[in-house]
């Protein structure tokens, strides 16, 4: 494996490691906090922060460099509103570490994306490969979800994750042009429009009765999981490739599991580490198949 994607890889884990308790603080939140307020006050406080950022950097518009608006439109409905506010309603009926597992269907969509959305081409053995832990993660919903929950708590982290890989897929093609950091800020801040509004209308009618755990929360889903996490994953992706870096978020799991529990007391069982094991050992047999990155320069 040569350096370029080694580093990819590398960023990629930091990625991982900053949204490992992107779930857990969700799922927290939610116990005071409306889910789509939670989404759109996320997405307004990031995009605030973003637009700080391009300023002080004075980062000139994308689409002046050859970027198209709809493409960062994409990136913005996907990540900014589709993925957080599907998780967040999820989240409501799902443990953490339950919707943790289920997320685990992520790198199988992200690779799929990739192939159709930033000309990717993975090998058939990196395919199967994928598909065999996107099986045992279904196995593992369909297991515990029960005959009620699976219809609706887990669909909706299904959904979350297809739309997610749609996301990281377009923000890896744009990052071999412009920088990853550019591409997320700017997407954050063409969605202010829509999120500002969003989260004054469906804002809690008594702010006193929210804990300030739940605000750190928001904080954190905000300025890390919205927004700081995506420097290094979206650099990762455009050095490592998005199919096998997108992999790494397996390792995710790991991390919603073992946080959901001093987070929210969500103490996993056995069967929950077995199913989670299994799919990392396929992850890791993943990274030894060929995966075909489409040329470009990674800025």
């Amino acid at each position: 494996m040569d350096r370029r994607v080694s580093m990819g890889l590398l960023l990629g884990l930091v990625g991982v490691v900053l949204f490992g308790a992107t779930v857990p603080a969700t799922r927290y939140a939610v116990r005071w906090l409306d889910p789509a307020f939670l989404t759109f006050a996320r997405a307004s406080l990031a995009g605030i922060l973003a637009a700080a950022i391009l300023v002080t950097w004075r980062s000139p518009p994308p689409w002046r460099r050859g970027i198209a608006i709809r493409d960062l439109l994409t990136i913005a409905a996907c990540l900014m509103v589709g993925f957080p506010l599907l998780m967040a309603y999820g989240s409501v009926t799902v443990p953490s570490s339950h919707a943790g597992v289920v997320l685990g269907i992520l790198p199988l969509a992200t690779t799929l994306a990739a192939t159709v959305l930033a000309g990717e081409r993975p090998s058939l053995t990196f395919v199967l490969i994928s598909g065999l832990g996107c099986a045992l993660v279904i196995a593992f919903a369909l297991r515990n979800g029960g005959a009620g929950d699976f219809g609706s708590g887990d669909a909706l982290l299904g959904l979350a994750a297809v739309l997610c890989a749609i996301g990281y897929a377009v923000s890896g093609r744009l990052s071999r042009q412009i920088a990853g950091w550019e591409v997320i800020c700017w997407s954050l801040v063409l969605g202010l429009p829509v999120a500002v509004p969003v989260m004054l209308f469906t804002r809690p009618d008594t702010l006193s009765t929210v804990p300030p755990g739940a605000w750190a929360a928001l904080i954190y889903v905000a300025a890390v999981s919205q927004l700081g996490a995506f420097f290094f994953w979206n650099k990762g992706l455009a050095l490592g490739g998005i199919a096998r870096v997108g992999q790494l978020q397996l390792l995710q799991t790991f991390l919603i599991v073992v946080l959901s529990w001093p987070i929210n007391g969500e103490a996993p069982d056995l069967e929950t580490y077995g199913f989670m094991l299994a799919v990392m050992a396929v992850v890791a047999l993943g990274q030894r198949a060929k995966v075909k990155v489409a040329p470009g320069p990674a800025t």
